[in-house]
C-alpha cells in the first residue's frame, strides 16, 4: 500500500463544449473518459473545444488538411475563431513537425502576430488532451483565485 503525504488528490472536472463535428473523434471520447461534462454543439466553429468555466477555447486542425486546402481558407477559419474567443489556442496536429509544419506555423504566427492566438504543436490525441486540460485547469484556478481575492 502506498503512503500518502496527507493530501488527497482531487480530480478536476469541468464542463466542455465540443463541436458536433468532433463527436466521432478520439479526442471527444478521451475527454468524456476523464469524467468531464461534455456537451456537443452545432453552433460553435467546426473543430473547436471550449472550456467555458476556464474561459479558454481550442481549435483543432490537422497540418495535412491545411496543406491540402487553400491557405486563405484555413486562415479565415482561424481568424473567425480568434475574433469570437478571447483566450484562444490553435492545436496543430502532425505526426512529425518537420520543416513544412514549422513553415506552416510560422505563416500562421506572422498572419496573427499581435492577436490573442497561441499555437500548440501536438503529435497525438493524448498529447493534445493533456495540454488542453492543463491549460484549462490553470486558467480556471487563476480565475477562481482572482474572484476570491477581489
Amino acid at each position: 500500500m502506498a503512503e500518502s503525504d496527507g493530501k488527497e488528490k482531487i480530480k478536476w472536472t469541468t464542463t466542455i463544449i465540443i463541436s458536433s463535428s468532433l463527436k466521432s473523434y478520439e479526442v471527444a471520447a478521451a475527454l468524456e473518459n476523464r469524467s468531464h461534462k461534455v456537451r456537443y454543439s452545432n453552433s460553435v466553429e467546426n473543430g473547436s473545444i471550449i472550456f467555458s468555466l476556464s474561459g479558454v477555447a481550442f481549435l483543432l486542425m490537422d497540418a495535412r488538411e491545411c496543406f491540402m486546402s487553400a491557405e486563405e481558407t484555413f486562415l479565415a477559419k482561424i481568424e473567425k475563431f480568434i475574433n469570437i474567443h478571447q483566450n484562444s489556442f490553435l492545436v496543430l496536429f502532425a505526426a512529425l513537425h518537420g520543416p513544412e509544419e514549422w513553415k506552416l506555423m510560422f505563416r500562421i504566427q506572422q498572419r496573427f502576430l499581435g492577436s490573442n492566438l497561441r499555437i500548440l504543436p501536438v503529435h497525438n490525441t493524448v498529447n493534445a488532451i493533456n495540454l488542453m486540460c492543463t491549460i484549462a485547469k490553470v486558467s480556471h484556478l487563476r480565475k477562481m483565485t482572482y474572484i476570491h481575492t477581489h
